[in-house]
């Protein structure tokens, strides 16, 4: 473990607090999943970006002074048969970097003294059940104490603020995760593709659990710990689900296969999006639109670099999506007007539904606001086309060199009145992730292709 990596995390919180404020952040909580077993644990992320330690049972505490706390599971070797090996409070500070370190059995004694002469206390809002009311009670205890010199914190904030700023631009080594987690994704949708035309090749039924299946099975020979979410695996018109699952849907012979699946490395998440022929070779509807959503990704790419708004990859998508929606006749100029009425009234919205990108890290859809925060006091109104509801607008964020978001514009066609027959139950989406630069934007999933004939000719391979 690189210690000095979350030492100086951890310096850098201590720094946002001030001198004379603490931090506390406690791991996320096992969750059981039937009578005797619990689902496979993960860490809070904010936590594991603060110390690097992956056990359940743990808090962290962090002061304005630089010092931090560990309290963790104790050592109990019968629970250990069980559970496996526990770093213990005696072997963190060396493991891990900390200042101390205490049993979490220790917590609510060693608290109040703590917490006794600080000015503000930060935990993060909302995001733990019960964290208000623990905190609440170290307060009370601590009060219960002012006739003896005991001082109370009289602010409480919310640490969220800090820390989603901090992981927003990600440093040389989150990158080079995020890279190696982008590049074991790629293989698996490659393996996934080439899976796909192979069975049917050889009049073998195929289903979409035979190609997630392809995906896990390449997430873990690499060294992934789990897939970042829940894989999207939607053959026809399972496309047109933005959220379907991968389930036992038939991969047929002529369709399009929409896969949205990504591994979680080491902490870190990838997001890719590829939509390919089940049989290697797309129709000539099917690569109209595909043209179409590629030409938008290429759109929004060309816009993505530092200094520009994050709403820029969006609005560069929808121009030519609306564009091409007119052309191919999905949108009916004589009903809804020209391109700049498309954007308006939003009239593209029947087939692209949602926004271009987000944050990527260590969620999926990653922590950091999405507005600029040099330009908070500056807001703008707006009535909602489609709605009618008043929408406020406010500056959006400006992009740094190491962000890293999503870029991902689709295509979804349902039978509707007016909508041209043989687009019908086509669903494309095209994602790849993208490290801000200077100049530009890196993307670090192209190791699988995006070309059409590049996706034909893989398949054939």
């Amino acid at each position: 473990m690189n210690t000095a990596l979350y030492q100086a995390r951890r310096a850098e919180l201590a720094r946002r607090l001030g001198p004379n404020g603490i931090a506390i952040l406690p791991t996320a909580p096992e969750q059981q999943r039937n009578r005797d077993a619990d689902f496979l644990f993960r860490h809070d992320s904010y936590f594991y970006y603060l110390s690097g330690f992956a056990e359940p049972h743990a808090w962290l505490v962090v002061q304005g002074d630089g010092k931090s706390t560990l309290f963790c599971n104790p050592k109990d070797m019968e629970r250990e048969i069980w559970d496996g090996i526990r770093l213990g409070p005696e072997a963190a500070p060396a493991a891990l970097g900390v200042d101390a370190a205490f049993s979490v059995q220790e917590l609510d004694a060693q608290m109040p003294a703590l917490l006794d002469g600080r000015d503000a206390v930060w935990f993060p809002f909302a995001t733990h059940k019960g964290l208000e009311t623990r905190v609440a009670a170290w307060l009370d205890g601590l009060r219960a104490r002012v006739r003896f010199g005991a001082l109370t914190p009289e602010q409480q904030r919310d640490l969220c603020g800090p820390l989603d700023e901090m992981r927003l631009v990600k440093d040389a080594s989150e990158q080079a995760t995020m890279r190696r987690a982008a590049e074991i994704s790629a293989g698996a949708h490659i393996r996934a593709m080439q899976l796909s035309a192979r069975m049917l090749r050889a009049g073998q039924e195929v289903r979409e659990y035979h190609l997630d299946a392809e995906l896990l099975h390449e997430f873990r020979r690499h060294g992934s710990q789990y897939p970042a979410y829940g894989s999207i695996v939607a053959a026809g018109a399972n496309a047109c689900v933005l959220h379907y699952r991968a389930d036992a849907g038939r991969v047929a012979d002529g369709e399009l296969v929409l896969i949205d699946a990504g591994c979680e490395l080491d902490g870190y998440a990838s997001d890719i999006t590829r939509t390919f022929p089940a049989n290697g070779t797309f129709s000539g509807p099917q690569r109209a639109l595909y043209e179409l959503v590629l030409a938008s990704q290429n759109a929004a790419v060309a816009v993505t670099k530092a200094g520009a708004r994050f709403t820029d990859p969006h609005e560069a998508t929808v121009k030519v999506l609306a564009q091409g929606m007119l052309d191919l006749g999905l949108l009916d100029k004589n009903k809804v007007g020209t391109l700049e009425d498309v954007i308006e009234s939003r009239a593209y919205f029947q087939f692209y539904m949602h926004r271009t990108g987000h944050w990527l890290g260590m969620d999926v859809h990653d922590c950091g606001s999405y507005t600029e925060p040099t330009e908070l006091g500056q807001k703008t109104e707006r009535r909602d086309a489609l709605s009618g509801a008043t929408i406020v607008n406010r500056p959006a964020r400006i992009l740094q060199s190491g962000m890293v978001l999503t870029i991902e514009p689709g295509l979804y066609v349902r039978p509707a009145p007016g909508v041209p027959e043989h687009f019908h139950h086509i669903g494309i989406r095209i994602e790849d992730d993208a490290i801000v630069t200077a100049e530009g934007c890196e993307l670090i999933s192209r190791g699988v292709p995006v070309e059409p004939d590049a996706i034909e000719a893989l398949m054939r391979d």
